[in-house]
């Protein structure tokens, strides 16, 4: 398990519909170290407070191992790290196998796994295709965001482990598919 891109975005206003929308989706991998903050990495922000970031969504963690998913399925479409707006784009750590409540260290920092990531329509304007965030959705393929335990820096290349929280914690894909069942869409 390692990180593969640590990528970051600042608020930017992208014509949707006629009308500016305030974003941080796009996402740049960065070289070298980072320093991990209690509410985000540096060099990243979140656009709108109300329903990203703060400290239970602090960072988002995307597996790459999906990516071959999403060019399969949408071919004409570019898909660098970072894409689906995560900060952190891993290796060999996927939504079945993480529960909530578990902890991760990479580098010197070290995060606790908070809950999966449901996209909001920014995904749509972020690859330019309304049915995107069903197409998310549905395919199960969310990541999982994560708080910061304790701050520190990371950066490409680095060991990721996984310590398991204690009791009986449901996955994040039992979390995703018990959402979908109580939205009758599973």
């Amino acid at each position: 398990m390692k990180i593969i891109s640590v990528n970051v975005g600042r608020p930017q206003k992208i014509p949707s519909e006629g009308e500016p929308v305030l974003t941080s989706i796009f996402k740049t991998p960065v070289p070298g170290r980072v320093g991990v903050r209690t509410l985000n990495i540096d060099g990243d922000e979140q656009s709108d407070l109300n329903v990203h970031g703060g400290p239970n969504k602090a960072v988002y963690l995307y597996p790459s191992e999906h990516y071959d998913y999403w060019r399969r399925q949408l071919p004409d479409l570019l898909f660098p790290w970072g894409a689906f707006g995560e900060n952190l784009t891993l290796e060999g750590l996927l939504e079945d196998e993480v529960r909530v409540g578990d902890h991760i260290r990479a580098g010197t920092a070290e995060f606790v796994v908070t809950q999966p990531r449901m996209p909001c329509y920014k995904l749509g304007i972020r690859f330019d295709r309304p049915d995107m965030v069903k197409r998310f959705y549905r395919s199960g393929r969310n990541g999982f965001y994560v708080s910061v335990f304790r701050e520190g820096e990371l950066g490409s290349g680095d060991a990721i482990e996984l310590h398991p929280a204690a009791g009986d914690r449901p996955t994040i894909a039992e979390v995703v598919n018990e959402l979908k069942r109580a939205q009758g869409t599973l």
